[in-house]
């Protein structure tokens, strides 16, 4: 870590998620019913520091898959909570950690209402606006990482120092895809995804008699920038694009040996299931 002044961050890739709930549990355990320098209790019910934020993905009435982003508070280079606080009542240490002082905000709902991702919960007995310290007060006491990256088991989580190029969320960062929070995009937070979903494509090659089409390759043309990818279909004679551009318009081209290849167009404004395409053999 950087010698002199670490700014911490947590990395997140929801590509691993799968949705355990470990990371909200492990908070749960370190914040509910115990009040540490930097903040008041986290109450047993209500409030979610580490918000679990799923979503289904598909179209049709057809369930193609989940999609699961850990949401804690970004821990914004330039955080709008603090903009609708009094002087104190938030604010940013030196190593980029997001406090809300639980005295000096007491009483602010505005705090809870500015942030833009929702990560600001209001504990009603106590009238405060709470969320995630990245579990600063055990970085105090020396404490390698957060409790939350700690409880992950699937390579979700990763915490250090972004401003370290050796550090491993700095590799992470720099090898990955990086992603933001659409409420975010564009700002500078020390909390950083990758792999959010953008919008995917699949569908399902089948021959006469319903019999699905193992290993027919479908070519998948951007027609506006001409980009080109190619996907194979697997065993049920499903195939899929993931990572498309929202709004994107496609020309797709199903071949098989011994079938007439079939061609057509789609546009992916949201996840869309094409649906089953049947092909004819060759006479």
């Amino acid at each position: 870590m950087n010698a002199e002044r670490p700014r911490y961050g947590i990395v997140i890739d929801s590509e691993n998620c799968m949705s355990c709930y470990n990371c909200f549990m492990a908070c749960r355990d370190e914040h509910c019913g115990f009040a540490s320098k930097l903040t008041a209790p986290q109450p047993h019910e209500g409030h979610r520091w580490m918000d679990i934020r799923e979503r289904e993905r598909g179209d049709d009435n057809r369930l193609v898959k989940t999609a699961s982003v850990p949401t804690p508070c970004s821990h914004c280079v330039e955080p709008a909570c603090a903009e609708a606080a009094e002087p104190g009542a938030v604010y940013t240490r030196d190593d980029g950690i997001v406090i809300i002082d639980p005295e000096k905000a007491a009483g602010n709902k505005a705090i809870m209402d500015a942030c833009p991702i929702g990560a600001i919960y209001w504990n009603e007995e106590l009238g405060m606006p709470q969320k995630c310290t990245m579990c600063a007060e055990l970085l105090d006491e020396g404490f390698a990482q957060p409790r939350c990256v700690g409880a992950c088991p699937n390579g979700a989580l990763f915490f250090g120092d972004l401003d370290d190029p050796g550090s491993e969320v700095s590799r992470k960062i720099a090898q990955g895809r990086v992603t933001q929070l659409p409420e975010l995009d564009g700002k500078a937070t020390n909390v950083i995804h990758l792999n959010i979903p953008t919008v995917f494509l699949a569908g399902t090659v089948c021959a006469p008699g319903d019999e699905a089409v193992e290993g027919a390759t479908v070519t998948l043309t951007e027609k506006s920038g001409g980009s080109v990818r190619t996907a194979r279909t697997n065993i049920f004679g499903d195939w899929e694009f993931e990572w498309l551009e929202k709004g994107g318009v496609y020309e797709l081209k199903i071949e098989a040996e011994g079938y007439r290849a079939v061609k057509a167009e789609a546009a992916v404004e949201n996840d869309h299931y094409f649906g089953e395409v049947m092909l004819e053999t060759i006479d």
